[in-house]
């Protein structure tokens, strides 16, 4: 298990970003990090401007050929210049690319979704080459299927294929939210995999919490590592998910967690 730390953003715009920028600069100096960043709201607001309308499913965007070229062009050409300009102004020598770029991520098609597909697998050279260096890559979650086909990527399933392929020790994935509740409104500290199955069977996590849940368990495939889902907003978020386990919802190895609420 390494120590590379693997941060997941959204795509909202690089002022609401700053703050969590710069703390991504601070850690840096420190240990390995890769970035994956989102861009769901900033791709619906340039399809509503085209006159698109946008359908989700079980928190997944449904992606035809039209809206697939919008995305890759905000993923890509947008979100991540914005981030590794944002990220080199502080110092950082950040690399952007997507997982299309040297076949970075590996994976094939959601048919139900259109032009989407799941992390398979990861060419964890060309990440390596790049951390090595002491670079920080930023990563779109764009991908091509087995057949080439140039698809999207919910970006968190594309950070938890990235750290499970890196052998990551956390994955940190910052959201709108502070973390998973329970059936009663309670904020959870910490769930296992049974415990968050047991909550989406339930209805109790639902919508894009979905996804977001799954793709943490599925990033842990090292034994001692974890997931934390918290929320990107709140002072020293970046810092307090790493440190503080009353902070956010920690998905973690079920025989060594407790659930705790608060």
């Amino acid at each position: 298990m390494s120590e590379v730390l693997v941060v997941k953003l959204g795509g909202t715009t690089i002022a609401d970003q700053r703050q969590v920028l710069d703390e991504v600069a601070v850690v840096a100096r420190r240990r390995p990090v890769v970035l994956v960043h989102g861009g769901g709201k900033r791709i619906t607001e340039w399809l509503e401007r085209l006159g698109v309308p946008s359908k989700f499913e079980g928190g997944l965007r449904v992606t035809d050929a039209q809206s697939l070229e919008v995305a890759a062009a905000v993923l890509r050409g947008v979100v991540n210049s914005e981030l590794v300009a944002g990220l080199r102004d502080l110092g950082v020598d950040a690399v952007g690319l997507s997982g299309v770029d040297g076949g970075l991520l590996i994976a094939e098609r959601i048919p139900h979704l259109g032009l989407v597909a799941r992390v398979v697998g990861l060419r964890r050279d060309l990440l390596d080459a790049i951390l090595v260096g002491g670079q920080v890559p930023v990563v779109a979650p764009l991908a091509r299927d087995a057949d080439g086909i140039v698809c999207n990527v919910n970006a968190d399933d594309a950070a938890a294929g990235i750290a499970l392929g890196l052998g990551a020790r956390q994955l940190v994935l910052l959201t709108d939210v502070d973390g998973v509740r329970d059936g009663e409104g309670r904020r959870l500290d910490a769930l296992t995999a049974d415990e968050a199955e047991a909550l989406i069977d339930s209805g109790v996590i639902a919508g894009g919490m979905v996804p977001k849940v799954r793709a943490a368990l599925a990033a842990l495939g090292w034994e001692g590592s974890e997931a934390i889902i918290a929320d990107s907003s709140a002072p020293g978020a970046l810092q307090r998910a790493l440190e503080d386990p009353s902070f956010g919802t920690r998905i973690v190895d079920g025989r060594t967690a407790h659930v705790g609420a608060a």
